[in-house]
């Protein structure tokens, strides 16, 4: 039987049916609201709206719970892949062994980039945030490939789309950051998995060739799987409204790109870093931090403790702990940085203030301080979250389009001036 709410405004009754996902989330369906009583709902910041329906990824932030495709997040950052999560992500099942070696072979096929991107490079400061040329790159990746603006495209030709900008973005990645560094571009290397061929063209010189320890690789396959989805964020919600415009996927990725930009989103472990360099330079008093994170009074804040969604634990950190303690040992690194960052996080793990607030470490403590030891530049660190990030923006675009939703257009409560006259300059 069907299940409503009901709804009375000025003496009338309305029934706003009450829909289920497949694990219990409820929520009311207010889409007819509008036609029927002429109003709107306010929801400043969508905390409470639902946008769309999507069957990619489940999260439960009481429980600790992400779920990629029913498959949960331990299970896959420990028995799978970063290829084969994005795989599953766009496509919708694991794939069969030849399912995956057709993607590796195409993702291999499309890793070059076009030589002009060199040109545009060059354009650019040498200290431009990379950021910014991330999103400048994926944006001209639609004039070197104009087919992609057409919305009616077969499935065949939508497909090689993705495969092209699963392919290019590391490699665009690692040339805006080797242009930093006033270095020569390094080219991709066939003979190499997805994430060696990205930490070589990150790395390798002229001078000497880049073998990537497999404890790092395998931290980065895992940083990479951890931050592939995460539901309907601040950047996969601007990656689906600007692709229901019909906007190309180039368009559509670059606009997530510079939404993960901000500070509160793809930059939290940059901010991370930050913080503990902040602590260093003056004294590396950790007490004195800590204090000044119980005051409430105090500006400090701890950055990378506690979650917005999840309320207990995050379970990206507990799996990216793991991997940071092997990184930790592997290269013996004796950076006072990292050993303020191992004491701050045993004291949040069992300080009762920390405990009882659940300001416990997330994923970005740990995939700052992973990325720190293995030498990627704090600046680099939101482009690291794109690389991650990009199966999950190409799955709900690809979702979106294929459900044919409409163009995104929220609504406003207008609270401006009333209607008045023009007045003339001269007599204002």
């Amino acid at each position: 039987m069907s299940k409503f709410a009901e709804l009375y405004i000025d003496g009338n009754t309305y029934k706003l049916p009450i829909i289920e996902g497949t694990e219990e989330e409820r929520g009311l369906d207010i889409s007819k609201l509008r036609a029927e009583t002429g109003l709107i709902t306010l929801d400043i910041g969508f905390k409470n709206t639902g946008s769309t329906k999507s069957e990619i990824t489940f999260l439960d932030g009481e429980k600790g719970i992400l779920r990629y495709r029913g498959y949960p997040i331990e299970q896959l950052a420990e028995q799978s892949s970063f290829l084969e999560v994005a795989y599953l992500l766009i496509y919708g099942h694991l794939p069969a062994r030849a399912e995956y070696e057709k993607m590796v072979s195409e993702i291999k096929k499309e890793w070059l980039v076009h030589e002009d991107i060199k040109t545009i490079l060059t354009g650019f400061p040498a200290d431009a945030h990379p950021m910014g040329v991330l999103s400048s790159l994926v944006t001209a990746q639609t004039a070197f490939f104009p087919e992609s603006l057409d919305p009616y495209r077969s499935a065949d030709k939508v497909n090689k789309t993705i495969m092209r900008l699963m392919a290019k973005m590391p490699t665009m990645v690692a040339w805006s950051y080797t242009r930093s560094k006033g270095r020569l571009s390094n080219y991709p290397n066939n003979n190499l998995g997805y994430v060696e061929n990205f930490l070589s063209m990150m790395f390798a010189t002229k001078a000497e060739t880049y073998d990537a320890d497999p404890v790092i690789v395998d931290a980065m396959d895992k940083v990479f799987i951890l931050h592939a989805d995460h539901e309907q964020n601040c950047s996969t919600s601007t990656v689906r409204v600007v692709g229901s415009s019909h906007a190309s996927l180039y368009a559509s990725v670059a606009a997530g790109v510079n939404a993960l930009w901000g500070p509160l989103h793809g930059g939290a472990n940059q901010k991370v870093i930050e913080m503990l360099n902040e602590i260093l330079v003056n004294g590396g008093d950790l007490t004195k931090y800590i204090d000044k994170a119980k005051n409430p009074d105090d500006p400090f804040r701890l950055m990378g403790f506690g979650h917005r969604v999840y309320k207990n634990f995050d379970p990206r950190a507990q799996i990216l702990k793991k991997s940071a303690d092997k990184v930790f040992e592997r290269l013996g690194v004796d950076d006072p940085m990292l050993e303020i960052a191992k004491k701050l996080e045993e004291v949040a793990l069992k300080d009762e203030y920390f405990v009882e607030r659940k300001l416990y470490p997330n994923v970005d403590f740990y995939s700052g301080i992973i990325m720190k030891t293995i030498g990627i530049p704090i600046e680099m660190f939101p482009v690291m979250f794109s690389i991650g990030r990009l199966p999950g923006w190409i799955a709900q675009w690809k979702e979106m389009r294929e459900n044919h939703e409409p163009i995104g257009r929220p609504r406003q409560i207008y609270n401006g001036a009333k209607k008045r006259d023009y007045v003339l300059m001269d007599k204002r």
